[in-house]
């Protein structure tokens, strides 16, 4: 059995290839020359190591883009929602548009059969609390400082009052802003000392 593990570990030495080459062989003594087979597997172990180095520096960029991918497409699903949400509440202002006329009609408001007008007025609220779960909010009440960022001034009227002064005095059209950005200024009259 000795002479069975020594026969298969001669074989062995003799088919060690390092590099793509065949190990050379001491003439003199049948074997691999202990120098030089400890330098050409030393020169073996450098460039593995060097392979290894660079096959990880490259998983490691793969990794790194990667992840930037993930980021960006996260932050691009967010901007797509966003618009899909602002183009539809913009589909939507004409709507409340509607009902805000409807309701500011007093006279003829006040003529519909009562059962009627609270349907109506129960879907207007369904209408109003579900775009403001998406940050659709109305703004624009008479008696408001007027601020130009948020507000379109459609005309002035005179006031002898300073209190009133750059205040509205009447909203023509309610505007609308949507997650702190104003897709709508409100149309007012400004109250003007003279």
């Amino acid at each position: 059995m000795k002479d069975e593990e020594n026969q298969n570990l001669d074989n062995f030495e003799e088919d060690i290839i390092v590099d793509s080459e065949v190990v050379d062989f001491d003439e003199n003594t049948d074997e691999i020359s202990a120098p030089n087979k400890i330098k050409k597997l030393q020169d073996r172990i450098k460039e593995l190591e060097k392979e290894r180095t660079e096959y990880l520096d490259g998983w490691q960029r793969a990794l790194a883009d990667y992840a930037n991918l993930q980021k960006t497409t996260t932050e691009d699903k967010k901007r797509i929602k966003k618009l899909v949400e602002e183009d539809w509440m913009h589909k939507l202002i004409p709507v409340v548009d509607s009902f805000q006329m409807a309701f500011s009609n007093k006279e003829a408001w006040d003529k519909v059969e009562p059962a009627w007008r609270s349907g109506v007025e129960y879907i207007y609220q369904q209408l109003m609390s579900t775009l403001e779960s998406h940050g659709l909010k109305l703004f624009g009440e008479v008696g408001e400082i007027f601020d130009p960022t948020k507000h379109e001034a459609i005309s002035e009227e005179e006031t002898q009052n300073i209190e009133l002064d750059h205040t509205i005095s009447k909203i023509i059209q309610k505007g609308f802003i949507l997650d702190e950005n104003i897709i709508r200024p409100a149309k007012v009259y400004v109250n003007v000392l003279k």
